[in-house]
């Protein structure tokens, strides 16, 4: 801890408080029971079902097994197709540089062309209502587990650390999409859920926080995980590491330099948490030790990524822009340029994620991002000795050369970074985001070629968001679209 206490009133001097705002209930209703769509399935004899316009109040969370099943419904959240199962990660590809559309899903291509319209978008639904109702189990279990009194303390703080985990990467996930970047785009955060969802007489009509109000109720969340969460080995679950990894991660977009190289610094000196030698084998040897928080998969849950690039026994829909092979290509040392095949149909696309039935891991942090966030912020910070120092790390475990002489400036260093960056989480779901926060969004989304189109520009910095989903607009009428799609 940086002398940090839990609780909001104890966040950082100088930073505002965000403002506390209960979300439409009937949104919640519409997709989630008391505990959620998939802890339904999984635990049928814990949970009862409840009628459409009611959400019982019965405690169906009650020892521990209920408790544990509870928890376990919110990474079944995060498993989802429509979540990290493969629908995030590509929304933050396919918008970028790194990959594009080149099959029959509409809604991607829309992604693709920076075409996405307010009237809707099935993928773009899809993600709101999944990290919505993720919000919603967690704030569950952070109600109905507080109230235990027959599990240890022990295994009650494990639980209700990875809700507010999960509720703090839910809500973080949902104002990098359609919130914006404090600074960058955007002025309005998407509302702060606080409350468990009770009866459909609950419903209210909120209207939009402010964009840094959200953030910090983001930061208040993720304070409460780390004094909570267990330092456990687990890379799976949530832990201590990887709270304090993801704040690492908020704090790079709040741009509280200090903040980010104390916490990556935090992450990076915790032994659980080391470069793999050998990058390939990050995303063939499930929780090595690069990971710092992954989603597990296996053949009764499994993840969709492989099935829409890899044309080879999967859909291959998507596939990565050939500009960027070449640049990912061009050094024959860098063991990143490897993770490419080739067909007819797809040209050369992306295969970090090999593992035929849906097994493969998705990495949601790793310890090469702790090392890249701590160069940017030491760079920005002016420290650009050091900074130069972190990237080199990257670079060298990717087999290629360190940079011997640090450049002169310090925008020289931030796009050496930057261009780290779109090299090591390429097809992980960082671009288009790296993007807008950074600021380079409308400079480098400009006349990109694609496969099966003519060259696509992003048309003006408010398609830096997506849009707020039709349905949620028409269920709150004081909810606000965002400026670019009214």
């Amino acid at each position: 801890m940086k002398n940090k206490e839990i609780g909001v009133k104890n966040l950082k001097k100088n930073k505002p408080m965000y403002k506390t705002i209960n979300i439409n209930v009937k949104t919640f209703l519409r997709y989630t029971t008391v505990l959620g769509l998939l802890i339904t399935t999984a635990c049928d004899d814990i949970l009862e079902r409840t009628p459409e316009n009611q959400v019982e109040e019965a405690s169906v969370v009650t020892d521990e097994t209920s408790a544990r099943a509870a928890v376990n419904g919110m990474y079944n959240e995060l498993q989802s197709s429509d979540y990290y199962g493969d629908n995030f990660l590509i929304m933050g590809d396919v918008s970028s540089d790194i990959a594009q559309s080149i099959g029959t899903w509409d809604f991607y291509r829309e992604m693709d062309t920076y075409e996405v319209s307010a009237a809707g978008n099935t993928e773009n639904d899809n993600f709101y209502k999944r990290a919505n109702s993720a919000i919603n189990i967690a704030n569950n279990v952070l109600k109905k587990v507080a109230e235990l009194d027959n599990i240890t303390d022990e295994s009650k703080d494990a639980k209700l650390g990875a809700a507010y985990f999960i509720r703090a990467l839910a809500l973080f996930d949902l104002n990098r999409v359609y919130g914006g970047v404090p600074g960058v785009v955007g002025t309005m955060g998407m509302p702060v859920i606080r409350e468990a969802t009770g009866s459909i007489e609950e419903i209210t009509y909120p209207e939009r926080p402010a964009l840094l109000d959200s953030y910090l109720a983001v930061e208040e969340d993720l304070l409460n995980a780390i004094e909570l969460l267990p330092d456990t080995n687990d890379k799976t679950v949530a832990s201590k590491g990887a709270a304090r990894a993801l704040i690492s991660r908020l704090y790079l977009y709040l741009e509280y330099y200090e903040d980010v190289i104390d916490y990556s610094t935090d992450v990076i000196a915790d032994p659980k948490y080391t470069l793999n030698p050998n990058f390939l084998d990050i995303f063939v040897t499930k929780s090595n030790q690069e990971s710092v928080f992954e989603l597990d998969f296996n053949t009764t849950d499994q993840s969709g990524i492989r099935n829409w690039y890899n044309p080879n026994g999967g859909r291959g829909d998507l596939t990565s822009h050939q500009e960027f092979y070449l640049e990912a290509s061009s050094d024959p040392m860098d063991v990143r340029g490897q993770l490419f095949g080739f067909s007819e149909s797809n040209g050369n696309f992306q295969i970090k994620y090999q593992k035929a039935g849906g097994l493969d891991n998705i990495h949601i942090i790793r310890i090469s991002e702790m090392y890249l966030n701590r160069a940017e912020a030491l760079a920005q910070t002016d420290d650009l000795d050091g900074a130069i120092d972190d990237l080199n790390e990257v670079r060298t475990r990717a087999g290629i050369d360190a940079i011997a002489v640090t450049p002169a400036t310090k925008q020289e260093v931030l796009e050496l970074i930057w261009q780290e960056r779109k090299l090591e989480f390429a097809f992980e779901g960082h671009r288009f985001f790296d993007l807008t926060r950074t600021g380079q969004i409308m400079d480098v989304l400009q006349n990109i070629n694609r496969n099966n189109g003519p060259a696509v520009s992003i048309p003006e910095i408010g398609r830096a968001v997506f849009p707020i989903p039709r349905f949620e607009l028409d269920a709150n009428p004081n909810l606000e679209q965002n400026e670019a799609y009214r």
